[in-house]
């Protein structure tokens, strides 16, 4: 299946594939002529992105792999600077193809290294966690992680493609496999009820990582999220906004408990039942909306609550969330399962007092 995002000059085609990895080379070269291509991975997925190099070779590209450590930790400005130091030994020039090989760590850490070095490089990604290839892989979206606060230093800059092969989802841990489903589960909370319903009714193939249904889950959600960036690329009219439903408080559950601790669709799994919680306070959203994400989410063994974190870092780690207007906390709420809205001046208290009784349990 081939998802295109329409973006003028900047519109690349999204490949949905059961095919080996060998095809990715043919499908860089289609849209780039540069003859340098640096493959940025981690020592997990190394064994993938030998194979995407082997194939970037066998079309003319001068090949080189990069692999650094596994971890949220990476996301900082000094393994940001180690991959400048690469590119500036290899020469790169501003054809020079930055191929991404891995989760959303490594899509976000060398996409942000593209987007800034020689003022732009062009970017291509593999991603190979179900997190990356539904969300972090689409939209252009990368960055780094500051002490305060994740993903606080960041841009705008949209691959020249995204080369979706599934079976590499075969290796991938049963945790990690299960935090991408997270942001599965949110697509169909925020935009289409439909697709909500076809994770209820098939949620047991999902979990058995069955192809048909995992190729339909992976393209709906690239579509969904495609047709959002189509609309608001750069998050300036508030409508990519309701991509991160539930992520206020996930941000602040991976701050507080240090990055790592949790992955990021286990926090966000939690962090949308908050965010329906406070929906439920907010304006009377009916509770049976809550508890349907809640029984999806445990069926995909999802956490669905927050650890008994210290209240007081919790609140101050949203206070610094990216999508807050003149220091007025702002929260992407549920109408109903399929529609949310971008909701401002949620008082403190309320906030609190969610936290409090979803930590109880």
């Amino acid at each position: 299946m081939t998802v295109s995002v329409n973006l003028g000059p900047r519109s690349y085609d999204i490949v949905v594939s059961s095919d080996a990895l060998a095809g990715c080379g043919a499908f860089a070269r289609q849209r780039n002529r540069g003859t340098l291509a640096v493959v940025v991975t981690d020592e997990h997925v190394a064994r993938h992105a030998g194979q995407v190099l082997a194939s970037l070779e066998s079309v003319g590209y001068r090949g080189v792999q990069v692999t650094i450590p596994a971890g949220e930790e990476q996301k900082a400005l000094t393994a940001v600077a180690q991959l400048y130091d690469h590119l500036a030994g290899l020469k790169a020039d501003r054809d020079a193809l930055v191929v991404a090989v891995g989760g959303g760590v490594i899509g976000d850490l060398a996409g942000f290294v593209a987007a800034t070095y020689n003022r732009g490089l062009p970017l291509l990604m593999v991603p190979t966690t179900l997190l990356a290839m539904v969300d972090s892989s689409v939209g252009g979206k990368v960055g780094v992680n500051h002490p305060t606060g994740k993903n606080l230093i960041g841009a705008f800059h949209q691959p020249i493609g995204v080369w979706i092969h599934l079976s590499v989802l075969s290796t991938l841990p049963a945790r990690e496999y299960r935090s991408g489903l997270a942001e599965v589960v949110k697509y169909g909370v925020i935009l289409d009820a439909e697709f909500f319903a076809y994770l209820e009714r098939n949620a047991d193939a999902v979990l058995r990582r069955d192809d048909r249904v995992l190729q339909n889950v992976v393209a709906r959600c690239c579509r969904l999220k495609g047709n959002i960036v189509e609309q608001d690329e750069r998050d300036e009219t508030g409508t990519r906004a309701v991509l991160n439903y539930g992520h206020t408080f996930a941000h602040a559950f991976e701050n507080v408990a240090g990055y790592g601790a949790w992955l990021h669709g286990e926090a966000v799994a939690a962090g949308m039942v908050c965010a329906s919680r406070l929906a439920e306070r907010h304006w009377h959203l009916d509770e049976k909306v809550t508890q349907q994400q809640v029984e999806l989410l445990q069926r995909f063994h999802l956490p669905t609550k927050p650890d008994r974190w210290p209240l007081a870092p919790l609140l101050a780690a949203m206070g610094a969330d990216k999508k807050n207007l003149a220091g007025s906390l702002r929260f992407v709420l549920p109408r109903r399962i399929g529609e949310v809205s971008l909701c401002d001046g949620v008082p403190e208290d309320a906030v609190r007092t969610v936290l409090e009784e979803c930590m109880r349990g």
